[in-house]
């Protein structure tokens, strides 16, 4: 099966998936209050929560999937999210919260899912890359659809479930696509090592053998995805704090423009084939995007570029270490060190602690400063995640160039 095959059904399906996730938030369900919560924050708090739940409950589900169950898996959980949807529409209001959450739950394990086909491949970052492309791109473009329902007159409740039915016929042909990618070649495993799925005790002697570098690394991985998840489900009044209207083109113009530099950075470590150089490498993107992020920053404050351009290079700066942690951070620690593993494990790990992370500080947001916009509130704690972790990203490049010294890189020739 072609490396262009895969790469379009990975990408497909889970743009698609993302029209059963993120249209709502393209509603701005105005001067609704949920036990004292603005009901969005309360609906994003939710759905996030049930998706943090599913990363937990993912760290043993997608370590120890089999092949022959994804495909299924993914059309299960999407249905399960879409039938939420529906009864989010007609539920009392004091009920729509819950919905939101069973819909993240039902969603948060389908990312592993889909990864699960692709890793492991001498191509797997180019590959993975066009995959996260998916949810940059379906990011913008699904609330863009959101927004066009809304104009349409579909209103906030049943607009979710209707920007999903829009989405289905396009899923399953994407799936279907998926189950016939064919498993890694002999070259590919003798490369990046086999991927297996993990029992407890693997997954316990991993974490215990790389543990150090793993906590900075999930560190890195929870300050940023509290960030982009804050760009992401509060685009709308971002884009208003800066005095512009939130249009539908804004969403997946700005969006179009990140997904392209992200996949291109990320995408090229491919042709790096030491999986030694390549980890290291993916380490300094990931640098580079905090630098990025302080210049968004400085220039923003300084009044020299608008509210476009700064939504862009926060969107940089931001999905360069986040994609690089799915295409090539954990893709190169297994190959590099040869233990039993996979990615999903790994990546589950990061996004149950920074989902749950996401969660905590939008609580802490709404009772401690409501009033504060969140652009302020976004720049301010941007300083503070700059800092944090490129300390962290230089503690960790240390900790793991000392623990693989002497250890053969089997992507070097011999």
């Amino acid at each position: 099966m072609t490396a262009a095959w895969a790469v379009t059904a990975a990408f497909g399906a889970y743009f698609c998936m993302y029209a059963f996730r993120k249209p709502f938030a393209a509603a701005a369900f105005k001067d609704m209050v949920y036990w004292g919560v603005n009901l969005k924050v309360m609906l994003v708090v939710a759905q996030v929560l049930g998706y943090a739940t599913a990363k937990f409950i993912g760290i043993k589900v997608i370590a120890e999937m089999t092949p022959a169950r994804r495909a299924v898996g993914i059309l299960l959980l999407i249905g399960i999210a879409h039938v939420a949807l529906l009864f989010f529409a007609i539920v009392p209001f004091a009920l729509k919260p819950l919905l939101l959450f069973a819909n993240g739950l039902s969603l948060g394990m389908v990312f592993g899912l889909v990864l699960g086909f692709l890793e492991g491949r001498s191509l797997t970052e180019a590959l993975s890359a066009g995959l996260c492309a998916s949810f940059i791109l379906a990011d913008g473009a699904t609330k863009a659809v959101g927004s066009w329902l809304l104009s349409q007159g579909i209103s906030e409740f049943w607009m979710p479930f209707v920007a999903g039915l829009l989405f289905i016929i396009p899923l399953l042909i994407f799936v279907a696509m998926l189950s016939r990618i064919q498993p890694p070649t002999t070259h590919d495993i003798e490369h990046r090592s086999e991927r297996l799925p993990m029992t407890a005790a693997d997954r316990s002697s991993f974490l215990h053998r790389y543990g150090i570098g793993l906590g900075l690394l999930v560190l890195v991985y929870l300050l940023i995805t509290v960030l982009r998840s804050v760009r992401s489900d509060f685009a709308r009044e971002i884009w208003q704090s800066f005095g512009q209207p939130a249009e539908p083109a804004d969403f997946w113009q700005s969006e179009m423009i990140v997904a392209l530099g992200v996949v291109l950075v990320n995408g090229l470590s491919v042709f790096i084939r030491s999986n030694r150089y390549a980890f290291f490498a993916s380490l300094a993107v990931s640098g580079g995007g905090m630098m990025l992020v302080a210049l968004a920053l400085v220039l923003r404050s300084a009044d020299l570029i608008d509210g476009f351009v700064v939504m862009t290079l926060l969107g940089l700066g931001l999905y360069l270490p986040y994609v690089a942690v799915h295409t090539t951070v954990f893709e190169r620690l297994i190959a590099m060190t040869r233990d039993r593993g996979n990615v999903g494990f790994l990546l589950y790990v990061a996004d149950a602690v920074g989902y749950l992370g996401y969660v905590v500080v939008m609580l802490v947001k709404n009772f401690a400063s409501p009033k504060v916009n969140f652009y302020d509130f976004l720049a301010t704690a941007s300083w503070l995640v700059v800092v944090v972790s490129t300390i962290c990203l230089l503690f960790c490049g240390i900790y793991f160039e000392r623990r693989m010294r002497g250890l053969h890189d089997y992507s070097s020739p011999k």
